[in-house]
């Protein structure tokens, strides 16, 4: 069983507004978000709230998600937002694929590559790349869970990939998608679905 931990717990800084809250198709950014990974058949998904706790539960009902709050959101680390996630998932769970809430623009292929590309007991890692650059969502093993929730500040999830690149497996892809979020008002306006 895979499952997977979507990072909505920002404040939405430079976006001026929630954007996770914003509209995207028939839906809202992190309901596009959860709608993909569900598609992708992912057989549990977390989503990590924060700053627009409220508006993202009620975004996401009837969706297949659950949410669990971050206490720590404001101090704006995705590290604390992936350790609350890890530790709420089921105990079937034999990996976590990392999703950002602001990545609208995922794609269903992307998602079903990274887990088809996950074998157990072999890399405890597995990331999507185009051009030899690393993006989302990517998956991490239950086998280093515990080494990401040692972690403390100022470590951060960088710290855990970094220490890791050895038992990283990559997947090329063909979009440069999985290097793509919304942090501005511009961003938004250049990828929005018309």
């Amino acid at each position: 069983m895979i499952a997977a931990i979507v990072l909505a717990a920002g404040q939405s800084r430079r976006m001026g507004q929630a954007k996770m809250l914003l509209p995207w198709g028939s839906t809202t950014v992190i309901g596009q978000v959860v709608q993909t990974l569900a598609q992708a058949g992912l057989d549990e998904v977390i989503v990590v709230t924060g700053g627009s706790r409220q508006g993202v539960e009620d975004a996401l009902h009837g969706l297949p998600a659950v949410t669990v709050f971050n206490p720590d959101y404001a101090a704006g680390e995705m590290l604390s937002s992936l350790q609350v996630g890890l530790r709420a998932l089921s105990p079937q769970a034999q990996a976590a694929m990392i999703a950002l809430g602001d990545q609208p623009q995922m794609r269903v292929e992307v998602v079903q590559a990274v887990l088809a590309a996950y074998q157990p007991g072999q890399a405890g890692v597995v990331a999507p790349s185009v051009h030899l650059r690393r993006g989302h969502p990517w998956l991490l093993a239950r086998s280093l869970w515990e080494q990401a929730l040692a972690l403390r500040p100022p470590q951060t999830l960088r710290d855990l990939l970094q220490a890791n690149a050895g038992q990283t497996s990559y997947v090329a892809v063909e979009t440069d998608s999985i290097l793509l979020d919304l942090d501005t008002p511009q961003d938004y306006e250049k990828y929005r679905p018309l």
